[in-house]
This record gives C-alpha cells, sequence and structure tokens, in this order.
C-alpha cells in the first residue's frame, strides 16, 4: 500500500509538492508540479493499487459563505495554536464547481468519503494542526512566507520542520527520509537558498512529505486520529490533539534596530496625525461593531451581562506608539500594530458562556487573532489575569446587512470574560496601574493579587456547577399561574426551558420576558400548551438542520422551534419586527430539504 501526499495549491497557478511513503514509512518519491497532468502522471505509479492519497485542499464545500463545519470544529482546538484552518465556500471562485482535488480524486478513481473502507480512496488533511499534534508543538512553525518574516527565520524554521520530521525514523510510526537522494537534497537547497524563492520551492514538497506521514498515521494508528466535520459538508482529518498541549506564550516583538541612536519621533508624530484623523470613522465603526456583536449575541440566545465598546483616545495611542524597549520604538508601524484602536468587551456570567461567545464570533467573523489570557497564564503555574482576546473584522466572503458596510476594513479587539474575571482585572489595573504602591509593599500586594485571582477562579467553577446543578434538578411540578396576567412568566418559562433543552445554556433574563410575549401573541398562555405545541417538532432534525457551531442558547432554540411550526405567521408577529430579515433567513434554512444521501 502506498501513502501519497499532496500539498496541493488552491488555484493551478501556483507550485503543489507531491510526495509517496511506503507501507514501511520509506519516502519512494518527492517533486514539486504546477499542472494536474503532471501531477496525474507522476502520482499514477502510486494509485494504481491500494493507497491513501492526503491532499492538503479542500475536498468537499458546500457552504456558500464563511468557514465549513469541519474548520470551525477544527478552529475551535487549534487556533489558539495559529493552525486554524482558512475558510473555504463556494463564494470563492476556486470552490464554485467542483474543487480542484476533488476533481483529481474523480479522475484517478479515489473515494474522497472519511468513512470509506475503500482500498483506494483520498482524504483532506491540513499540515500545521498536523505539525502541532505529532510534535507537541506550542505553536506553529513559522516557515511560511509573510510580510515580515526575514529569509533567516524562514530557513531555521523550516530546517527544524525537516529535523522533526526525521526524528520520526525512531518513532512508533516511523518516517524515514535520510536515505533518500531527494531529501537530501532538499535540505541542501534549504541551507544554500538565497531567496525566499529558492525555501517556497522546497516548502511544498516538505509540507507534502507531512501530508504523506498523515496518512501513514491514520491507518496506523485511527484511535489517535480525530475527522473534524463529515462527507456532507466537508471534513480535515489530522492527528488527534494531545490532551493538556497548551499554547507558548507569544515572544515580545522583535524590532529592527534603527539606523541612528538618536530615536526618531517622526514617524509617532505622523501616526498620531493620522490616527487623529481617522478617529471620527473609528467611532463610527465602534458604535457598528457594538451593534453587531449585540445583535449576534441575542440572535444566538447565549446569556451575557453586558457588551460594551469604546474607540482609542488621540491621547492613549499616543502614548502606547511612543513606547521604547531598550531605546528603540517598539511599534515600527503603530496604525498597524496597535489593534486595540476598536476595542469591545462582553461580559458572561459563566465560563462556558465564554466559550460560547468566542465560537459564536468565529462562526459569523473572521478570526485574525485568538488567545486565552487565562490558559497563558495557567501553563505558566500561575494565578493572574483572565480573559479571551480576539481580533476580529468582518468575513470577506458574508454578505452583511448594508448598515455594517462601515466596518469593512475595520479590525476589532474583542475581550470576552466572566464577571468575576471582570472584576479582579479592574480592580487590579486601577490599583496597579493608576495608584502609587509604596516599594516594600509590592510583594506582599502580588502575593494577595494572586490568591484573589485564584479563589475567583474557583468561583467560577463553583457557578458552573450550581448552574448544571440547577438544570438537572428542574422541578416535575408545573407552578400556579397568576390568574391576572395572561403571560407565561419569565421564571416559570426559564425553568421549562432548562428541561426542554437540558444541553442549552441559559439565556438572558429579559430574553425569557421576551419570548413569552411572542407566545402570547401566538396564543400560547399555559406551559402545559407550549409543551404539547413542542411534540409537533424534531427538536433533533431542527438542531442538524440549523447546523448550530456554537451552544446556542434555550430562548434560541424555542425561537427556532416556533418558527419551524409557524412559519411566515411568527415572522410577521409584531414582536418580531426588528428582526425580520434574520428570521427570514432562518427559515430558509429550516425549510431547504434535506440532502437525501445525508
Amino acid at each position: 500500500m502506498h501513502f501519497v501526499g499532496l500539498d496541493l495549491a488552491w488555484g493551478e497557478k501556483k507550485p503543489t509538492g507531491l510526495a509517496v511513503l511506503d507501507a514501511d514509512g520509506h519516502l519512494l518519491h518527492v517533486s514539486a508540479h504546477r499542472t494536474d497532468e503532471t501531477i496525474l502522471a507522476s502520482m499514477g505509479p502510486y494509485v494504481a493499487g491500494d493507497c491513501l492519497v492526503a491532499i492538503d485542499a479542500p475536498l468537499i464545500v458546500r457552504n456558500a459563505t464563511g468557514n465549513r463545519p469541519g474548520e470551525a470544529a477544527l478552529n475551535r482546538d487549534f487556533a489558539r495554536f495559529d493552525a486554524g484552518a482558512h475558510p473555504a465556500n463556494t463564494g470563492k471562485p476556486e470552490f464554485a464547481g467542483t474543487p480542484r482535488g476533488a476533481r483529481l480524486a474523480e479522475v484517478l478513481g479515489l473515494d474522497i468519503d472519511p468513512v470509506s473502507t475503500a482500498g483506494r480512496r483520498a482524504i483532506e488533511v491540513y499540515p500545521h494542526p498536523a505539525t502541532i499534534a505529532l510534535f507537541g508543538l506550542g505553536r506553529t512553525l513559522k516557515y511560511k512566507q509573510k510580510p515580515g518574516r526575514h529569509l533567516p527565520q524562514l530557513r531555521s524554521e523550516l530546517q527544524r520542520l525537516m529535523g522533526l520530521l526525521e526524528e520520526l525514523a525512531s518513532a512508533p510510526v516511523p518516517l524515514h527520509l535520510r536515505e533518500h537522494e531527494e531529501w537530501r537534497a532538499l535540505m541542501a537547497q534549504v541551507e544554500a537558498a538565497a531567496t525566499k524563492s529558492d525555501l517556497r520551492r522546497v516548502e511544498d514538497q516538505v509540507d507534502a512529505v507531512v501530508c504523506a506521514y498523515v496518512a501513514l498515521w491514520a491507518v496506523r494508528r485511527p484511535e489517535e486520529t480525530t475527522t473534524y466535520g463529515d462527507g456532507e459538508t466537508g471534513y480535515i482529518v489530522t492527528p488527534r490533539l494531545p490532551e493538556g498541549l497548551v499554547p507558548t506564550p507569544r515572544p515580545p516583538r522583535v524590532v529592527e534596530p534603527p539606523a541612528a541612536v538618536v530615536v526618531d519621533r517622526d514617524p509617532v508624530r505622523l501616526a498620531v496625525q493620522t490616527y487623529a484623523a481617522r478617529q471620527p470613522e473609528l467611532r463610527e465603526a465602534t458604535e457598528r461593531y457594538l451593534a453587531l456583536l449585540t445583535t449576534l449575541l441575542d440572535d444566538a440566545g447565549i446569556n451575557y451581562l453586558s457588551v460594551t465598546g469604546r474607540t482609542k483616545s488621540v491621547a492613549s495611542f499616543a502614548a502606547k506608539a511612543d513606547r521604547e524597549e531598550d531605546g528603540r520604538l517598539l511599534y515600527s508601524d503603530p496604525l498597524e500594530q496597535i489593534t486595540d484602536q476598536i476595542g469591545l468587551r462582553i461580559i458572561t456570567y459563566l465560563r462556558s458562556d465564554v466559550t460560547a461567545v468566542a465560537d459564536l464570533l468565529g462562526d459569523q467573523l473572521r478570526i485574525l487573532d485568538d488567545r486565552d489570557m487565562g490558559q497563558e497564564t495557567a501553563s505558566e503555574g500561575r494565578f493572574g489575569y483572565a480573559s479571551r482576546h480576539l481580533l476580529v473584522a468582518l468575513d470577506r466572503d458574508r454578505s452583511p446587512a448594508t448598515t455594517y458596510d462601515a466596518l469593512k476594513g475595520h479590525r476589532a479587539q474583542v475581550q470576552v470574560r466572566t464577571v468575576l474575571q471582570h472584576a479582579w482585572a479592574e480592580f487590579e489595573h486601577a490599583i496597579r496601574y493608576k495608584g502609587t504602591i509604596p516599594e516594600e509593599h509590592v510583594p506582599d500586594l502580588d502575593r494577595r493579587f494572586t490568591l484573589a485571582a485564584g479563589l475567583l477562579e474557583l468561583a467560577d467553577r463553583e457557578f458552573s456547577m450550581i448552574r448544571d446543578r440547577l438544570q438537572e434538578a428542574v422541578p416535575s411540578s408545573q407552578p400556579e399561574a397568576d390568574a391576572t396576567d395572561p403571560r407565561i412568566s419569565a421564571q416559570d418559562l426559564a425553568t421549562f426551558l432548562a428541561a426542554q433543552y437540558a444541553d442549552a445554556g441559559w439565556s438572558r433574563t429579559d430574553h425569557y420576558a421576551w419570548v413569552s410575549e411572542l407566545l402570547l401573541e401566538l396564543g400560547i398562555t399555559s406551559l402545559d400548551e407550549l409543551r404539547g405545541l413542542l411534540t409537533s417538532v424534531d427538536s433533533d432534525a431542527i438542531h442538524a438542520r440549523m447546523g448550530y457551531r456554537y451552544p446556542a442558547g434555550a430562548v434560541r432554540r424555542l425561537d427556532d422551534a416556533l418558527l419551524a411550526i409557524f412559519g411566515t405567521r411568527y415572522v410577521e408577529l409584531h414582536g418580531n419586527a426588528h428582526r425580520v430579515a434574520l428570521l427570514q433567513t432562518r427559515l430558509e434554512k429550516l425549510r431547504t430539504p434535506p440532502d437525501p444521501d445525508q
């Protein structure tokens, strides 16, 4: 059996790497190609019999916008390691028809179903998360060409990857590379590379070797392999993320030394002047981001305490742009590198809600960076600052309402934390950065802040346990209704929904009252009526049709059930006048007939 790796360019103008391993992990072939014809010709001898071809390119793409469900699931595990997947959707020209990888598989007669047991098949893989899982890396190796990465760094990182691959010769699933002449030639090319382009010609072939090894791993270690997604909506196969692996803290910025000893202040002044001129536009974008995030949270039914936003003041921007380290400016390009010009903060009640919000933002927006500060602190064996920091932008492949056109081209930093994490952060900041602390009291103060952080983390966990216990202990008896008010009370409805949708999170208190008003418009005034009505719908089918990629709240689950039952009548309720377009989009999802092969 042969294991083939194909680092396939999405388009047909960039180079593609090809590698082949035998059943014992020996490298048989490695090469670079630009056309489908030469790819097929080189692969031919190795795929005539039993084979598994691992292709680093989307094979199945059905979604019109955003990420595929499998990409979103993979990103939840690997994005914090800088190993998230790029979104693939039919809005991109290369996926408007049959993806290139699927066309090649079809020509070769390979089955691309991830659960297939056929002797000749192909799977989609992705080298970045594979290297994280295989080598226990805290972050991806930076051997890919991107702005700001210089030749020495790219060479060093690529050599490190190649060295790690060579060390797999003694692994439980061995990979043998050193004896292959072409591999040794690639090592020599990296060492002698004079330009980034020289490295690029090697990079694709090394990625192809990683792909081929993932194919070998998937066959030899299926119990240690994860498939994100499925054969209907698309999938990615990768070695399983090791339990307990956490991202390494990001290294400090490396600033190029200035030509002169004296720091030139002109770039700072120019950046501040430019920022001041942009501020009115940034303030408008901040308000739009605030409205967008609130709408997304409310529509998802996720419980939160508050959403706030601010535009960085000119004075604050100037102070940050002027920061120095060892006598040199910390930011060589302040307008680009200072990413919190638009800042938003979402405060939740429970830690699980923080994760739900992050998943929601990952589904609806483009995540440029994702840092779990609490996890980074814990990885250093400390208690302290805890917050999820996400850098977001509109997804260019989506078609948001024109209301949000002002956000195009603007990034926003979103901090998501629990109310207890927020209390600690605000108090610590106020005391440490805005107070005057005598030097002799600093050690004791540090100890006390650490103790408080540990206690608050314990309290956060206890609050989560309380919520879980309450959901498990929903009373079976129905409360006595208020004869003077025909509505189902918000408290009674919350208790009922906790039992009806036991796997859903709590929603905001005011959302229960709001949906109770909608029930009244529909003529539903008792829990018995609502319970009987909901027996007419298949909650699992609705859940599958909606394709939630985040933990939808209890009110959202009821909202979708009512939409499925009443259709256009529900959309046209007076209480839904502010969200007709959103409901129409969701109703279209519910009415789309399921794929008969699903």
